[in-house]
């Protein structure tokens, strides 16, 4: 089992900057692809971007040039790093986890970003 804790979302105006912060209850970054999500209503979540084992980051194509991933081991924790934010990145962010031992997928609660002004 793994718990994942997101921390870091608010209210912003266009054109500013959040950080996001996701804590694993464990060290398993060795041993997962870490990722983003979001999902604004009335809208399917979408992978927003990730990081591998190897660090090999992904960023989805609307957010390439503004978000950045990373992660901390010694920490146990993934950042996303969103600037130029824009109305259109409102959503709700999920970090996730997918374990390669088993194939299992794990979310954090998920914390609410909004871009408005």
């Amino acid at each position: 089992q793994v718990q994942l804790v997101e921390s870091g979302g608010g209210l912003v105006q266009p054109g500013g900057s959040l950080g996001l912060s996701c804590a694993a209850s464990r060290s398993i970054f060795s041993i997962a692809t870490m990722g983003w999500y979001r999902q604004a209503p009335g809208k399917q979540r979408e992978l927003v971007a990730s990081i591998t084992s190897s660090g090999n980051t992904h960023l989805a194509d609307s957010v390439k040039g503004r978000f950045t991933i990373s992660r901390d081991n010694a920490k146990n924790t993934v950042y996303l790093q969103m600037n130029s934010l824009k109305p259109e990145d409102t959503a709700v962010y999920y970090c996730s986890a997918l374990l390669y031992t088993s194939f299992a997928t794990y979310w954090g609660q998920g914390t609410q970003v909004t871009v408005s002004s």
